[in-house]
């Protein structure tokens, strides 16, 4: 469902959510207490998020007398808690102290004033040292300083299933050298499986962000030394680029052969969890392109255990288009915890993110969600790295990896993109019209001086 039509509704009922209950973010009642709130995504199927602030917030309210930390999930898509926690934070009425940000929204909140600025907080913050260096830009605004704290990062891969690929007398373990290869093998697993989903990509706006990190960017960034959204030398967003039709035309073609899902079940937001809960554990899938994370879903405890997925799944990396280049590409993001720039009470809320992100708990979550580990002395950990037996595969992926633009333009970009693979496989428009289209979205969104062609 769009949920454009429905903001009027959302933004209501967000505002009475986060208004409801005894105290208000950052509030002091009348006997001295405090209450810290702190807003976060919880789904059926992600839970692990859950687990660890009720860890924390046992750990920091036995450390702290009189605060209370107030935890408020949002069952919701990615998108919609984006928008439902994007709708409480422009006011200092409805904001919540601590939340849940996705790496991509950082700059355009930091520009718009929701986020703190950790600087002072984090040089008295010991642990902050042991943060990868890289880990640590996920949460810097263009201005230099750090206004959320890395909860993880993640690669992309090629998830295949053996059972699937062994069937259609494809030799495994399996690393496609180019997009052909991909083709061929999907030809040759719908010729020999009808009945199975050769190679599956995600598109359209549905499936949101994971239509350009799992699918259309490990096209894009593929196609080319140096070609993706952004020219980081002249600080302008790439237009006219035949890397981006090429990569529409590779969607369109998947599409059109039959080699992945048909395109109305594309366009449903939850089509990931067919993938993850039904396809790949019914060997009804040959494979697709999926986070690091995908092992935390079929796990001891996850949402769809599948105690032989380790033996049945296996990893590759995704080709660049013709082999050029380092041969493969990955796409990087993640999620972090920022503090409300409106919170009444900065100091304590800075101590709960470093409680949620302590070595114990960020332990615990890099193992329970398949993360990769950003601080160092959890990557170092035996048990993190003994966690699934993929950690080292999609470790590697970290060598050939690419990262969203941190840009405050990226959100609208990335729907202008979103937009674009859903007009291909759709029909509406040809791989050619529809980069124009984007071309134009991107001219709207940040003007003609701030593009560059490809």
């Amino acid at each position: 469902m769009k949920l454009r039509a429905a903001v009027p509704v959302i933004a209501t009922a967000v505002l009475a959510t986060l208004t409801l209950g005894a105290c208000t973010a950052g509030e002091t009642d009348s006997d001295g207490d405090t209450t810290v709130t702190v807003v976060y995504s919880k789904t059926d199927s992600f839970t692990v998020l859950d687990t660890l602030l009720n860890t924390a917030k046992s750990e920091f309210e036995a450390a702290h007398d009189g605060v209370t930390i107030d935890l408020e999930p949002i069952t919701a898509t990615d998108d919609d808690y984006k928008t439902r926690l994007q709708l409480s934070l422009g006011s200092a009425d409805t904001a919540p102290d601590v939340f849940y940000e996705d790496t991509f929204n950082v700059r355009s909140d930091v520009e718009a004033g929701y986020l703190l600025n950790l600087d002072d907080h984090l040089a008295e913050w010991d642990d902050w040292a042991k943060f990868d260096e890289g880990a640590k830009k996920a949460g810097q605004g263009e201005d230099g300083s750090i206004y959320a704290l890395p909860l993880g990062t993640d690669t992309r891969v090629i998830w295949y299933n053996k059972h699937v690929l062994e069937a259609a007398d494809v030799s495994v373990p399996w690393q496609p050298a180019t997009w052909k290869d991909i083709l061929d093998v999907a030809a040759k697993i719908k010729s020999t499986q009808p009945d199975v989903v050769p190679f599956n990509m995600y598109a359209g706006t549905g499936t949101g962000e994971g239509t350009v990190m799992q699918s259309f960017y490990e096209l894009l960034y593929g196609t080319g030394d140096g070609v993706g959204l952004y020219d980081d030398a002249s600080g302008k967003w790439v237009v006219e680029s035949q890397g981006f039709i090429d990569s529409l035309t590779f969607l369109k073609t998947l599409y059109d052969e039959g080699y992945a899902v048909s395109p109305d079940k594309a366009l449903d937001p939850n089509i990931w969890q067919a993938v993850f809960g039904e396809m790949f554990p019914k060997d009804t899938l040959g494979g697709t392109v999926e986070g690091s994370y995908t092992p935390s879903f079929w796990a001891k405890g996850g949402s769809y255990e599948w105690p032989e997925y380790g033996d049945v799944m296996g990893v590759a990396l995704f080709p660049t288009q013709n082999g050029q280049g380092d041969g493969a590409v990955s796409m990087s993001g993640g999620w972090t915890l920022a503090a409300s720039a409106h919170t009444k009470v900065p100091d304590l809320a800075f101590e709960f993110m470093a409680t949620v992100l302590n070595e114990k708990n960020s332990l615990w979550y890099a193992i329970n969600n398949a993360q990769i580990a950003v601080r160092t002395d959890v990557a170092a950990e035996s048990s993190y790295l003994e966690a699934n037996p993929f950690v080292g595969d999609v470790s590697a992926a970290v060598a050939v990896t690419h990262f969203r633009p941190a840009n405050s333009d990226y959100p609208q970009i990335s729907v202008a993109a979103q937009k674009a693979t859903e007009a291909v496989i759709t029909g509406q428009s040809t791989p050619q019209e529809a980069a124009a289209q984007y071309d134009a979205d991107v001219r709207q969104i940040v003007g003609d001086d701030k593009v560059v062609a490809g």
